[in-house]
């Protein structure tokens, strides 16, 4: 059955097409996950289709009694009501007798008398409105998604309300649900519980998302945005890619014949005006027509181009946490964690929001001091941050003087460029350049931030959250960035299918601030877990309901209570003492000689001087293994 359908729609802003002309219909059941390029259109023709804005022309038909729920990419109504009666709102009368319901019962200063009268009274309302099962959907969201449900929804950050936002439109169990990048600051336990949700949903679900993960789960058509054109994929992502391919290369070499054509025809215009006239009149037009076509086909919007300078080598030991503990007041968040982190590594950092990943990061980079236990910095970090919150970003300054400071050259890996020609490679015009970030989009601050991160030479990238608001073009150039950059990297990241193709171990949030150490990326971990117990956490219990743990399999978890230790002598306290002082000067004899070798001129030298020099970095390799065994035995039998 037909919910929604657009004939010959358009849309404009100024000179620039977002809709031109398109077609488009959705069935019930269906799950059409919409994809095209940040700037492109999509968030205007989800207002359209919810009936919010009006196209410049064209018919947009709905079913009889239609019911639409709508979540906007950018959530910025405040309500002076609670989290609970937010959510409850979506269900019209039933959820206002519920939300009355929800405050008598929490009203302790209410007369026994009188709160136990309004009770019974407002039951028997929901009995006849058949409310119960409505109350246990509205419970069921806001604990799946963690919502404070008495806290004020004008005192939630900007963040929580998008995700009560959500709640509310997935319990008003509409036809058609409208849903504009629904898994942005979630962690992966809301996700895949949103998932799950909507894999049962009945109504007609159109969604727009960067998450692979979640788009291959739950699409069962593609319809791409391009150049203000629709375009249906009847199948899965991978079959979308595969005929995005062949399409655009038919694109190119039809654009590439009919420019010969053209340049054939230019070269003829210019060799005989009498002879044109006289007996050539067709093809002047022909030509004519043809400038047309050529002067209004749109191209294909241009791609990010990321470059990172990976800086000087670090020490081969990057972070070194023994037996770290941090709490805020009585919340444990970090559980006697020991890791080490080498040069190379690619950590990608997982857990619930809240659980402490920023923290962790502060820890590790030597920013925030633990309650107990010890933070090591190696020796020789470049450090490149990218924030989540993009703090680092000046809402009032231009584009060009949060890159830049006013100035028209910067330095990008040792070389001088233009800074109109730098942004370009990041998608912003010229004419953009001067505008002030407040008013830009999340996507363009996204990549704003990663235009200044990539100015600076780095070996130890930190990136938290980097994947919010970017289209996914611009996500699998990012991947093929990391992939390439051959410092270390620490990733905070909710995008599963990003994990996965990034990093090569992870640190998993567990219950009680403990920290479970695995290698691999997201569905390793998944692999890996330990089996679920009845106090397991939220995050563990979400992903037992999608793939159960194999039996049998064993995960070393960093934060389990150490054994018992023998007392050190006072020779081996000095001894333990003295080795990161050691390993670090090593280390940075090391490294010293391996960025000598990577000199061209290194091999020009007299054989004997290349011999010692290769000689000695191999003793240099073979103390660095024995001090570092012998520092995790004293540091081990330490007591």
């Amino acid at each position: 059955m037909m919910l929604t359908q657009l004939e010959n729609v358009s849309l404009a802003y100024g000179p620039h097409t977002l809709l031109s002309r398109v077609g488009f219909h959705i069935n019930a059941g269906e799950k059409v996950c919409l994809v095209g390029r940040n700037g492109t259109g999509k968030s205007s023709l989800f207002r359209i289709i919810a009936g919010e804005s009006l196209p410049d022309e064209g018919t947009v038909w709905y079913r009889d009694g239609l019911k639409v729920s709508y979540l906007e990419q950018d959530a910025t109504m405040v309500a002076d009501i609670t989290v609970y009666d937010m959510v409850a709102s979506g269900l019209g009368t039933s959820g206002q007798v519920l939300s009355r319901y929800h405050q008598v019962a929490a009203d302790h200063a209410m007369p026994h008398d009188e709160q136990i009268r309004q009770l019974a009274d407002l039951q028997h309302q929901i009995e006849s409105l058949d409310g119960w099962s409505l109350k246990h959907k509205i419970d069921t969201v806001i604990d799946k998604l963690s919502l404070p449900g008495d806290r004020a929804f004008s005192d939630c950050s900007g963040g929580i309300r998008r995700q009560v936002l959500l709640a509310k439109a997935l319990v008003s169990d509409p036809d058609l649900l409208l849903l504009d990048e629904p898994t942005n600051h979630m962690d992966i336990t809301a996700i895949t519980w949103i998932e799950s949700f909507l894999q049962g949903f009945r109504g007609g679900l159109l969604f727009i998302t960067h998450d692979r993960t979640f788009l291959k789960n739950l699409a069962t058509r593609i319809v791409e945005l391009d150049r203000g054109k629709l375009t249906s994929f009847n199948g899965d992502y991978d079959f979308y890619l595969r005929r995005k391919d062949e399409m655009l290369n038919a694109e190119t070499k039809a654009n590439e014949r009919f420019d010969k054509q053209l340049a054939e025809h230019e070269v003829w215009i210019r060799q005989g005006i009498k002879a044109r006239r006289t007996r050539n009149e067709g093809r002047v037009t022909l030509l004519e027509n043809m400038r047309r076509e050529r002067a209004q086909r749109s191209e294909r919007q241009g791609v990010v181009s990321l470059q990172l300078d990976s800086g000087e080598t670090s020490g081969k030991r990057v972070a070194d946490l023994r037996h770290v503990n941090f709490s805020y007041g009585d919340k444990p968040i970090i559980n006697n964690l020991t890791t080490r982190i080498m040069r190379g590594d690619r950590v990608g950092i997982i857990g619930p929001n809240g659980s402490g990943k920023s923290t962790l990061l502060k820890l590790m980079l030597g920013e925030l001091p633990p309650d107990s236990g010890q933070v090591i910095l190696g020796t020789g970090l470049q450090i490149a941050y990218f924030d989540q919150q993009r703090n680092q970003l000046d809402l009032e300054k231009t584009v060009r003087d949060n890159i830049s400071e006013g100035n028209d050259f910067i330095s990008v890996q040792g070389q001088s460029r233009h800074i109109i020609s730098y942004l370009k490679d990041f998608l912003f015009p010229p004419d953009r350049i001067n505008t002030p970030v407040k008013v830009l989009s999340g996507g363009e601050r996204n990549r704003l931030l990663l235009a200044r991160l990539f100015t600076r030479p780095a070996n130890l990238l930190v990136l938290d959250e980097p994947t919010n608001d970017l289209d996914v073009d611009t996500l699998e150039l990012l991947e093929e960035l990391l992939s390439e950059f051959t410092g270390t990297l620490l990733l905070v990241s909710h995008d599963r299918s990003f994990l996965d193709n990034i990093v090569t171990s992870t640190l998993v949030f567990e219950e009680d601030g403990r920290v479970g150490d695995y290698v691999g990326g997201y569905a390793d971990w998944l692999r890996q877990r330990r089996p679920v117990q009845k106090s397991a956490t939220r995050i563990q219990e979400s992903a037992t309901v999608a793939t159960p743990a194999p039996a049998g399999n064993k995960t070393k978890i960093s934060a389990a209570p150490a054994p018992a230790k023998r007392k050190l002598g006072y020779k081996e306290k000095r001894e333990l003492e003295a080795l990161p002082a050691r390993i670090e000067a090593l280390e940075k004899e090391q490294a010293s000689i391996e960025t000598a070798m990577s000199q061209g001129t290194f091999y020009q030298q007299d054989k004997d001087t290349i011999t010692r020099t290769l000689s000695r970095l191999e003793v240099l390799r073979a103390e660095l293994t024995q001090r570092y065994a012998r520092w995790e035995e004293l540091e081990n039998d330490d007591g």
